[in-house]
């Protein structure tokens, strides 16, 4: 038999479902604020994520699907939307027409790391683009719109924000940075060492607990800022406060990629597993150039759908089971078991298993599927004219008469 590949899967059945929900809420909030719906290639030259993702981002040093195919063009499978949206923007020639243009997309995003909860090999991602507003309200607006958009699909998050400063303040500020790094280099790691050489500022992503322990004392960005950039993180705190977004600044959140200036957030949430971010993005008004095009100001933000499934499947099963699974431990007890299920069926949803099983696999079967009320029938509850009942939501079990089963449930 032929599998799908280890970080591959299938979107079948509840999964299906749940991912058609979620691309629908995005796509219902976004329009509201003016985007519309854009597509561009999985497969792109790899030049193009280099030059805008950065050499020093793990995605380019460690995680590209890049190859070169029969043309012997230098290729990879997307690892984030951004870049083939901008390079469509710049290869349509929007960035001369002038004017703002906001878009959004979805899709598969590819990267080659280590598959965990939430995070797989090909993944798919929820974003918008803005194109030629510089004003901090727009800023505001797409932190605004994603935070309805996690509110509206009743996901709990905490909002981080931070300044980047512009090409002004990030330079005199990397220098500082890079005084204070190089005076303790003894316990950096391998990755922190190379960004050092490559972009400082990824210093500050750094994962691990020595990195942190020794960045505890580092300069902060929100520090060095020029006024302009001051202005505009305040502006964009004093928004936020007016409309009831709480939010927390972090001087130390830099994202994952290199072509972020200015504002940049992140959604984190502890409900899958330590506390990650289902999303994020903020200002990136140099990209365009950085890519051939004309300087355009921009901001953005991706959502990895992955992430939001596994936190709305864990409020399914803790929230909203409904129905009756009843099963068998012997074969020979099948004909009692779907006389009581067809009973159950006048008023109840109830799935009726035709195999004898273990308990345990039952059980399995019954959590999966989602589940309210398990009931199981075995030679020694059938001796007794009883059948074991357990509730799927607070645990509770027992055995029921089965003469007495409809008014107990």
């Amino acid at each position: 038999m032929i599998n799908a590949l280890r970080g591959m899967k299938d979107l079948l059945e509840n999964d299906g479902k749940l991912y058609k929900f979620i691309i629908d809420t995005c796509e219902k909030v976004v329009k509201n604020y003016g985007y519309e719906f854009c597509e561009v290639p999985k497969l792109e030259e790899t030049a193009l994520f280099k030059r805008s993702v950065g050499q020093s981002s793990d995605i380019v040093g460690k995680e590209m699907y890049q190859f070169i195919d029969k043309g012997g063009n230098d290729v990879c499978l997307r690892p984030e939307g951004t870049a083939g949206v901008v390079r469509a923007f710049i290869e349509n020639k929007f960035d001369r027409a002038g004017g703002v243009r906001r878009y959004f997309y979805h899709g598969s995003m590819f990267r080659y790391e280590r598959p965990q909860r939430g995070r797989l090999r090909e993944f798919h991602q929820f974003g918008v683009e803005c194109f030629g507003e510089a004003s901090v309200y727009e800023d505001a607006s797409v932190i605004l719109m994603l935070n309805e958009i996690l509110n509206t699909l009743g996901i709990k998050t905490t909002l981080k924000i931070n300044s980047l400063g512009d090409t002004q303040c990030m330079p005199i500020y990397k220098d500082k940075l890079i005084k204070f790094v190089q005076n303790n280099t003894e316990n950096l790691c391998q990755d922190c060492l190379r960004r050092l050489q490559t972009n400082p500022i990824r210093i500050l992503d750094c994962k691990n607990e020595n990195c942190q322990n020794i960045l505890q004392n580092a300069p902060l960005i929100t520090d060095n800022l020029n006024q302009i950039c001051n202005d505009d993180f305040n502006k964009l705190q004093e928004i936020l406060k007016a409309n009831q977004v709480d939010f927390q600044i972090d001087p130390k959140l830099v994202r994952g990629l290199d072509y972020y200036c200015k504002t940049a957030f992140e959604f984190v949430s502890n409900d899958i597993g330590s506390q990650s971010a289902v999303a994020g993005g903020g200002r990136y008004d140099k990209l365009c150039e950085y890519l051939g095009g004309k300087s355009t100001p921009a901001v953005g933000w991706a959502m990895g759908i992955e992430r939001i499934m596994e936190i709305l499947r864990q409020q399914q099963k803790e929230t909203k089971r409904q129905g009756i699974y009843i099963c068998a431990l012997n074969s020979n007890l099948i004909d009692e078991i779907y006389k009581i299920g067809k009973m159950l069926r006048k008023n109840y949803k109830t799935e009726i298993s035709y195999e004898a099983k273990s308990p345990n696999k039952h059980l399995n079967i019954a959590d999966k599927k989602g589940f309210e009320i398990f009931l199981c029938l075995g030679e020694d509850e059938f001796s007794q004219n009883q059948i074991w009942y357990k509730n799927l939501n607070n645990k509770d079990e027992k055995r029921i008469s089965i003469a007495n089963l409809e008014s107990e449930i």
